[in-house]
Parts: structure tokens; sequence; C-alpha cells
């Protein structure tokens, strides 16, 4: 299959038309490049607060609520696109209210038939605990597609191998991601990596990129589209499958062999994914020891 991971900046927006016409130029592109999967970045929708005005878009939580209020205008628009470039497309998370108190970060997924789920983010960031107060949303989820079983760990998540872990079954894991400086963005991609690593799967993460003044929420971003796979055979020594330029907006595209990824796992030259459980009684056994 071939992949599109996107180095996404936001525009203010004058009109609803105008964010239609830049999401289909952009899954419009990726298409005609082949790739049968979009992956688009956390908080990305945070552009959908600039049609309420500079007022609403400048203040963190009126922001919040009217990007919230436009989501299904948003699930509209990308089950259309879907539908009608026959591909997957993770969209652009978005703080989301479920009517259950604080606003999750949920990013939907979308399938070619029409059909869409969603992956709530799980572990907050400092600043989505304060000022954001966003709320931990939902379980993580395996979606079973043509391309493969596939799982999303929002930027933080993907940082904790327990997380990974629980996606050990996925062939895919996409990590869509915001991240204001340098230091963050290696963090999501060091996890991203050692998620690659530890399940021998592919990861595939995403970047909100550009600066934006007029936002409180998403103001400065750094980041760049990538795409790893586990340092072994059938796969590049560095684990690096494909990566973007730095701060520069664009897709980055990888080609993925799902035999790869099965062979990989049956017979690579470590089996990480297979010895895991291995750890659990060497740290159940572990003792104080003074010298």
């Amino acid at each position: 299959m071939k992949i599109a991971t996107a180095a996404y900046n936001l525009d203010w927006l004058d009109s609803w038309a105008q964010y239609e016409d830049k999401l289909a130029g952009w899954v419009a592109q990726a298409a005609g490049q082949g790739a049968q999967l979009l992956v688009f970045p956390e908080y990305g929708a945070m552009e959908l607060s600039t049609l309420d005005g500079a007022e609403v878009a400048g203040d963190l939580e009126r922001s919040i609520q009217a990007v919230s209020d436009r989501m299904e205008d948003v699930q509209n628009v990308h089950r259309r696109l879907a539908t009608e470039y026959n591909l997957y497309i993770l969209g652009a998370s978005a703080p989301v209210n479920t009517g259950q108190g604080r606003p999750v970060n949920r990013a939907e997924f979308y399938s070619p038939n029409g059909d869409h789920d969603h992956q709530d983010k799980q572990i907050m960031t400092r600043f989505e605990r304060d000022p954001w107060n966003i709320a931990p949303g939902g379980p993580l989820k395996l979606f079973d597609t043509a391309l493969g079983k596939i799982g999303v760990l929002i930027c933080y998540d993907s940082e904790f191998p327990l997380l990974g872990r629980a996606l050990s079954e996925a062939d895919l894991i996409l990590v869509p991601s915001c991240t204001e400086a340098l230091s963050g963005y290696w963090r999501v991609r060091i996890g991203a990596m050692s998620r690659a690593l530890e399940n021998q799967c592919v990861t595939v993460m995403s970047s909100l990129v550009g600066n934006n003044e007029w936002s409180e929420a998403v103001d400065m971003n750094t980041g760049m589209g990538g795409v790893f796979g586990p340092p072994d055979v059938g796969f590049p020594d560095t684990g690096v499958l494909a990566e973007g330029a730095l701060n520069q907006p664009g897709w980055t595209y990888a080609e993925v062999d799902l035999d790869a990824i099965a062979h990989v796992r049956a017979d690579g030259r470590v089996l990480n994914r297979t010895h895991w459980q291995e750890q659990e009684p060497r740290v159940q056994s572990v003792t104080n020891c003074c010298l």
C-alpha cells in the first residue's frame, strides 16, 4: 500500500467553502500519487475556529467550542472525499463535546465505503490538562480494514509503551501530532519509532506545522511527516521508511508491505513483539541491593 502523511499548516478561513476546497485539494493531491491511506495531524481542525472571527479564534475556550460545533459538517466532507477517491482518511483531530463533561481530543477514521469511527486521546499533556481542560476519551480501538489492522495513538499517547502494547495486533499505528517545540516533535517521533520496534509494525506520524498568531491554542507548531518500521529484515537499517522536511507543509509518502511486517514478526533478527511477555517475571523479581 501507499501511505501519505501530512505536515499540515493551518490557514485563516473566511468561508466554509474555503475549508472544503483546501481539504479537497490536499486529498486530491495524495490520491493523485496513488495513496490509499491519508493521515492528518492532531488539532488540525483548530483552523475552523477562524470561521467565527478573530475574537473567538483567539479565545481558548470559545475556540474549542466553535470547532466542536462544526464537527458534524467536517465528518460529512471527509466521508464524501474518502468515498470519492476510494481511500482511508484519518482526519485531523479536534476537541469534541460528547455531552459527558469536558471535550475529548478525537480523531475520526473514514473508510472508502462511507463508514467512519473515532479514536480518542488517552493521556493528556500538561497544557491539555491546564489550561485546556481536555478530558481523556474512550478506549483504544483496533480498526480492521482492507489495508490491515490499524490503531491510532494520538501524539502523547505514542510515548507510553503499554498503550502501544495494547495495539500489538496492529499492522499500522497512526500517530497524529501537534508539538510546539523541536524537542516535543522528537519526543513523539522517538515514541512512534519505539512502538514500531516493540510491536514490529509500521508507525505513521503526522505533524501540525507553522505559526498562527491568531490562536491561543495552536500558535506555534514544529514537525514533519514520517513513516517508521523496525530496523530489521525487510526494513531500512535506520527504521525510517520516509521523512519529510522540517516545518515544510505537504505530504510525505511511503510504500508499506504487509508481508514484510508479517515476515519480521515471524523471523526477524530479533522478536521483540513475541518476547515482550518475558519482561514480566523479570520485573517481578527485582530486589533491593546495597553496595
